[in-house]
């Protein structure tokens, strides 16, 4: 585990830093929409292999949490989305002024003195729209010690209903080179940090939720449960041995689990997770929640379980009425996607630790 004052003599002037995760609380609806969306991330996912010219990138807009980062000399401020499922940063344009970007913060480039053109075309295509602009290059802070001198997407133009309702201004990608676009470096390898990883502490309640860079909030004293090495460098990925729920185990020979922050649920193929769930029903009157099973996930030789107060969504909407959804759903996928998608449902619970620095990825428990 890395403590502060360990990080501090090693880096110098950075030290770690706890960065507060704002909160988007979604709509039943909105999280729907996820299965939608990561149809389109499926796609992209079972191309995997090809060049990674080739690989289209799918992020995922309809997601929790967000921090805040700051880009060029004059410090410009943006709300991001901390992202394990992509890895570009981008943000709207002040050359944009569409609807969609004149409701967000946009970056002016002409009032950073840090601020170099590039110009090269940078686009992605998601599930629910898509956004288009050109690479610039800047610095990014995510606190005043740890920077970035990088290459980023300033977006012109966004299409798609979903970034008209969101709040977020932009997305900090977190996964992997292999998966970026125009093989733009990550904020973390751009970064002035020596140590190469983070870890997030996701809950329900704002006030609660941090990211820590680098390493983990040592001052929580938490039980670590497992460490499990990558198996895959594109998004985060991890073996999946094994799933078991109310209907016995499930065979997931040939699966990776890909940690995502980027999105609300657990997600994968209808052949793994139908048999999964199924006789779990989750009313929206969240009758008799408490009397459903636990779910669990294996990674490597490692059990992970979750409890029906882990795995349902309740979602109060505008009339103070609480709604119940079920956060483990399946998709139709293309053949040869072997990917289960794990979210903040299983985050929330396991907080959890990116390490770069020898690519393993490790969940504790409070």
């Amino acid at each position: 585990m890395y403590t502060k004052a360990m990080i501090a003599a090693l880096l110098g002037a950075v030290s770690a830093d706890r960065i507060p995760m704002g909160y988007n609380n979604l709509s039943l609806e909105q999280l729907k929409h996820q299965r939608d969306v990561y149809q389109y991330k499926a796609r992209a996912m079972s191309m995997f292999g090809a060049s990674s010219e080739e690989v289209p990138v799918i992020d995922n807009m309809d997601t929790q949490y967000f921090i805040e980062i700051m880009l060029g000399s004059d410090e410009q401020t943006f709300k991001v989305v901390p992202d394990t499922g992509s890895s570009n940063l981008w943000v709207y344009s002040s050359n944009c002024t569409t609807v969609v970007c004149n409701r967000h913060q946009k970056y002016d480039p002409s009032t950073s003195t840090s601020y170099v053109a590039d110009g090269q075309s940078f686009d992605i295509t998601y599930g629910s729209g898509s956004v288009n602009g050109y690479v610039s290059q800047d610095v990014a802070k995510i606190t005043e010690d740890i920077t970035a001198t990088m290459k980023f997407g300033e977006i012109q133009k966004a299409d798609g209903a979903t970034f008209l309702v969101s709040e977020m201004d932009g997305i900090l990608g977190l996964a992997y080179n292999t998966i970026s676009v125009d093989n733009l470096e990550t904020f973390i390898n751009s970064s002035n940090l020596e140590d190469k990883s983070f870890s997030f502490y996701l809950h329900s309640n704002p006030d609660q939720s941090y990211m820590m860079v680098p390493g983990i909030d040592e001052s929580l004293g938490l039980e670590k449960v497992a460490t499990h090495n990558v198996i895959e460098e594109s998004y985060w990925n991890v073996n999946l041995t094994g799933m078991t729920g109310p209907n016995g185990a499930v065979d997931t020979t040939g699966y990776k689990a890909a940690i995502d922050s980027g999105t609300s649920l657990v997600m994968g193929p209808k052949a793994l997770i139908d048999p999964l769930i199924e006789g779990v029903t989750v009313h929206a009157t969240c009758r008799g929640v408490e009397d459903l099973p636990n779910i669990t996930l294996t990674f490597d030789s490692t059990d992970y379980v979750l409890t029906p107060s882990d795995y349902v969504l309740r979602e109060t909407n505008g009339l103070g009425i609480t709604e119940c959804l079920m956060g483990i759903m399946s998709m139709e996928v293309p053949e040869g996607f072997n990917y289960l998608i794990v979210g903040d449902v299983f985050m929330r619970p396991y907080p959890t630790l990116f390490n770069g620095n020898d690519n393993t990825v490790t969940f504790y428990k409070y």
